[in-house]
């Protein structure tokens, strides 16, 4: 079940990679905390994003973390003293968490998050939190979250 999982997250990624590249609208960096790890966002409309982020451990407990979100940005907070635009945004995505030794996990994830992105760069940092209901192997909620910045390209 985890296999199928795994390549699935990989399909959605591609295939997100593989729009984003056309569209040239691309931002690749790093997130920490939950996961830590690297950070693609693509933005698929004025208002609308999908980012993901994989994370991964070689260590004794070696385990794979993987997300992809559908977002939603809202502009309601860009004051004018700010030298830079500041959506929040909240979305619905999916989360897998594969662990050497089994207690692998997939569920729902509802990111909520603050995106600072610079005026005249490309490049922003964000901050996000998410509930996530894990649907296997068990029902039963769970937490991430992050801090991050991405270069634009």
């Amino acid at each position: 079940m985890s296999t199928r999982c795994f390549l699935l997250f990989y399909v959605i990624l591609i295939a997100t990679v593989g729009q984003s590249a056309v569209a040239g609208d691309v931002g690749l960096g790093i997130i920490a905390g939950e996961p830590t790890g690297l950070s693609l966002k693509t933005w698929v409309g004025d208002r609308e994003a999908v980012d993901a982020a994989v994370g991964w451990s070689l260590g004794d407990e070696g385990w794979f973390y993987g997300h992809c979100d559908y977002l939603h940005h809202r502009y309601d907070l860009d004051p004018e003293e700010f030298a830079g635009s500041v959506p929040y945004y909240f979305g619905v995505g999916c989360r897998i968490l594969l662990r050497d030794g089994g207690d692998s996990k997939l569920g729902f994830r509802i990111p909520v998050g603050l995106d600072y992105i610079f005026r005249d760069s490309r490049f922003d940092v964000f901050m996000e939190v998410a509930p996530i209901l894990n649907l296997v192997p068990e029902t039963e909620f769970d937490w991430s979250g992050g801090v991050g910045a991405r270069f634009w390209f």
